[in-house]
Parts: structure tokens; C-alpha cells; sequence
């Protein structure tokens, strides 16, 4: 990107500052520059934190971004329902290898729930399921009551309407037809459920906000189905955004069009996260003969006290991520499981 960058600096002017007759003309003339740069630059890799906008699905959010960055090895670290905003983890490039790390962190949430009813899909997107229960004898303090029920590691049933596959199927498509099958539930942990005092100031009678951590895989509109359930009036989400993705804060989110504004400029860089901070495992730093061998996929040696099938990251003196590695007790080394650097 810094060639790029520095060949978009020396290039003439009129390829970026002449005038067009036609806004079509500047569109496919801004496309050229911005495709000649990323070519130049080579393989983009990196991992990018995009502040998903309501009514786009996860995949339209990475088939824009592939668009913007012309290039298809683009994948995320975890889906937002449609109507869901904030943080959207992408990993491009060689860094689609670690996605299954990224995937795997915790959650956080700000959302907002509406008693009285239920609908089909659990938020606001769905059909109401009869009957509606007037909420207006259920208080704040009540709600606050009932969460610590939540709280802690249990079992959660996932929805129909969800990217969840069953037999290849995914859950939302057998729901679309009508269908309605058994799901297994699946263990979730919610470490933070409380509500949101500020928020709640200003809602409308009926809407309660909270925020919650939750371990991956936790859906929230169920939570909330569950919570209005234990409060006898029904509920479904109405609002719902994640504020964190593990270490992928929403602070360092950007929009799409502020991806693309910094793409045509040559200012990619500036988007791109320091990997290392946003993986949760120590750093083990390698001198130049392990960094050889672990670029070739080679076990090295462990020389701490570590436990079987412990992770660590593999890095190089200037703190590049080369590899994540697991210690094999057997051979007391570590012995890389995704290779980064090339």
C-alpha cells in the first residue's frame, strides 16, 4: 500500500484532477485509479472493524467491502441479524485464517426490548404472535429483578429465524417456508446482564433497554423473548447493537463509505487493526532460525512451562504475527496450527 500510495503521489495530475464531462465519467474513472492502486499495492491483508448499518444483512456488508476492495478473500468473524447495527469484524486476506480465533470471543451488546407482545421472528422485523399483554403494570424495578435469573452458564434454544445451519439447511429458510423444527439447545454463558438507567430515561412506556455480555453463539432476541416470558406480558427486541466483538471495539468502527473514502485515497493502513492486540493469547517472540522454521510450518521448541494444547502467538522480533501455535505436551513444542506469513 505505501508503493501504491507513493506511485498515486508522483502520478500526473490530470489522472485524478481533470475534470470529467459526466459524474458516470468520474464514477469510472475514480474506480480505475482506486483498482490500478490496489493492484499495485498486491494482497491486501489485514483485519478491518466495519460499523454495519441497520437493514443490511452480514453478507451485503462483505460483498460491498470486496467491491471496495477488490478483492474476494473477505470473511467475518460473526453474523448481525439485519436490522442489527454496529460492530461487523472483517478479515481479509490471510487473515481469513483466523477468523475461527475471532469468532469464538465474547459479545457485548446495547439493546432494546418492547413488552407486551411476541413476534415470529423475536424483534420487530416479525409478525406479532396473539395476544398482547398490556405492559403497563410491569416496572422497571421488576424487570431489574428477574435478570439475575439470567445470568450465569446455561442452555439456550436457538430461533427459527436464524443462520444457524441444520442438515445443511439454514434455520431462516426452513422458517421462510413455514416449517418449524426441533433445535438442539446449545450452551451460552451471559456474564453481564443489567439495564441501561440513562437509556431507559428517555424510552417510551413498554420499551426497556439493557446492556449484556455474552459468550459466542448467545442470541439475544431469545433472551429477550425468555425475559418478557418470565414477566408474563410477552416481548420482542426492537433495537439491537453490538458494541464489542472480543478486543474489536466499536470506537474503532467505520462505516463503508468511510472505507471507501480511505481506500481512494491510499489510506487503507489506517483502517487496518494490529492483529496482535485483538487476539486474546500471549505473544511467544521467536529469534530468526524458529521464525524460519515456523514459516515452513515447523514445530518449535517450548522453552517456558506450558500446558497441553495451549495457544500462543508465534511473532517475529518487530512483532509481526507469523503463526498461531498449540504446545504438544508429547514433543514439548510448539507446533503452529494456522500459518500467517508467507
Amino acid at each position: 500500500l505505501d508503493r501504491a500510495a507513493a506511485w498515486q503521489r508522483r502520478a500526473p495530475a490530470r489522472l485524478f484532477d481533470t475534470p470529467c464531462r459526466t459524474n458516470g465519467v468520474a464514477r469510472w474513472r475514480n474506480r480505475l485509479i482506486c483498482a490500478t492502486l490496489l493492484s499495485m499495492a498486491g494482497n491486501i491483508d489485514g483485519v478491518i472493524i466495519i460499523d454495519k448499518p441497520a437493514d443490511w444483512t452480514s453478507h451485503d456488508v462483505v460483498a460491498r467491502a470486496r467491491r471496495i476492495l477488490q478483492t474476494r478473500g473477505i470473511g467475518h468473524t460473526g453474523t448481525l441479524d439485519p436490522f442489527a447495527t454496529g460492530v461487523l469484524v472483517l478479515c481479509v486476506g490471510r487473515m481469513t485464517r483466523l477468523a475461527r480465533f475471532l469468532s469464538c470471543e465474547d459479545k457485548e451488546y446495547e439493546a432494546v426490548m418492547r413488552m407486551g407482545s411476541a413476534t415470529d421472528t423475536g424483534d420487530l422485523t416479525g409478525s406479532p404472535i396473539p395476544p398482547y399483554r398490556h405492559p403497563g403494570h410491569v416496572t422497571i424495578a421488576e424487570v431489574s429483578s428477574v435478570l439475575p435469573e439470567f445470568r450465569g452458564r446455561r442452555q439456550q434454544v436457538p430461533p427459527m429465524y436464524a443462520a444457524k445451519k441444520v442438515d445443511g439447511v439454514r434455520l431462516y429458510e426452513m422458517a421462510r417456508r413455514g416449517e418449524v423444527i426441533a433445535r438442539k439447545p446449545v450452551d451460552i454463558e451471559i456474564k453481564e446482564l443489567e439495564l441501561n438507567e440513562r437509556a431507559n430515561a428517555s424510552l417510551p412506556s413498554g420499551d426497556i433497554a439493557f446492556r449484556v455480555v455474552c459468550t459466542a453463539g448467545t442470541y439475544i432476541r431469545t433472551l429477550a423473548e425468555e425475559i418478557g416470558q418470565r414477566l408474563g406480558v410477552g416481548a420482542h427486541l426492537v433495537a439491537l447493537r453490538r458494541t464489542r466483538a472480543g478486543r474489536c471495539l466499536l470506537d474503532k468502527a467505520i462505516s463503508l463509505e468511510r472505507l471507501e473514502e480511505l481506500v481512494n485515497a491510499g489510506r487503507l493502513d489506517e483502517t487496518l487493526q494490529v492483529v496482535t492486540s485483538i487476539i486474546g493469547l500471549a505473544v511467544v517472540e521467536l529469534d530468526e532460525a524458529d521464525e524460519t522454521k515456523v514459516r515452513h510450518g515447523a514445530g518449535i521448541k517450548c522453552r517456558r512451562t506450558a500446558r497441553n494444547g495451549e495457544r500462543v502467538m508465534l511473532c517475529n522480533g518487530k512483532g509481526d504475527l507469523l503463526a498461531i501455535a498449540e504446545y504438544d505436551e508429547e514433543r514439548t513444542q510448539w507446533q503452529p496450527k494456522v500459518v500467517i506469513a508467507g
